[in-house]
């Protein structure tokens, strides 16, 4: 299991806009690197990260990203959402190999 940093608010007032930052530790290999022996290091990429938001009556995505062999190891994606209502937004990072891992945070909207 990578390590998963999320940083964003606790509360939110309805219809703020609202910054995340995800950060998770993974090594991004794309599967073109020689490693120290001379073999060619085995493709180890994340491939995707969704950020669903979930209260009690809707589950809806609110932001998607493709990753590709270009994005550093330890990718840092930041966006921003409107705080609708007070739920949970869940976060699922997909990749090879058959790596996926969730999280998920609470945000109360007054």
């Amino acid at each position: 299991m990578a390590r998963a940093l999320i940083t964003m608010p606790k509360t939110a007032k309805r219809g703020e806009l609202i910054e995340i930052r995800t950060l998770i530790a993974h090594p991004m290999e794309t599967g073109y690197r020689p490693g120290e022996d001379g073999a060619i290091q085995p493709r180890n990429l994340i491939r995707r990260l969704s950020c669903r938001y979930v209260d009690g009556r809707e589950d809806v995505e609110v932001f998607s990203a493709e990753l590709f062999p270009a994005v550093a190891a330890n990718p840092f994606i930041s966006f921003f959402t409107v705080a609708t209502g007070s739920g949970t937004l869940r976060f699922q990072w997909e990749g090879d190999n058959g790596f996926a891992q969730t999280e998920s945070v609470a945000l109360t909207v007054t």
